[in-house]
């Protein structure tokens, strides 16, 4: 748009309106500094698409992870930050012998994530792990509960 034709170039504020249309037109300029990244838009995609149940016990948390035709050495249960727990992985498409096309393509391809902020309880250092027929069961056990703390008493001295 040419703000000259109208007769409006020396507004300060139109002048300010066109380089933003003309900055959201440039092709180099779409990885904006206020966007967010392909990276994060890849992760928001793989955790809106695992499905995920948490259970808990009196002393375990149980999250249960839909890992449709993995390996377990293609997962990967990971702490962050000392609370978060990730639960990872990348489905990948078979490789196509030769003669052979497909029909149709339904099932879905590409990264699984979910992460969870584990309870305060939750202990980090008894973290196990178990994939079966599909489904990934990552147990983190509680800690025990504090001890109360007893009064302290205090002697009184006489001066």
């Amino acid at each position: 748009m040419d703000l000259r034709i109208m007769g409006l170039e020396s507004s300060p504020l139109l002048s300010t309106l066109q380089q933003m249309v003309e900055l959201s037109d440039d092709k180099s300029s779409s990885a904006s500094l206020n966007g967010p990244s392909r990276t994060y838009v890849r992760d928001a995609k793989a955790m809106a698409a695992t499905p995920a149940d948490v259970k808990e016990y009196p002393n375990s948390y149980v999250f249960l992870v839909d890992m449709p035709g993995l390996k377990s050495g293609d997962i990967k249960v990971q702490v962050e930050d000392d609370n978060v727990l990730l639960i990872s992985g990348e489905r990948k498409r078979e490789e196509e012998k030769e003669g052979t096309k497909y029909l149709r393509m339904e099932r879905r391809i590409g990264k699984l994530m979910r992460k969870f902020v584990l309870p305060d309880n939750a202990n980090t250092d008894a973290i196990s792990a178990v994939c079966q027929d599909g489904v990934l069961t990552v147990t983190v056990k509680k800690l025990p509960p504090p001890e109360p703390k007893k009064p302290k008493t205090i002697e009184v001295k006489i001066a």
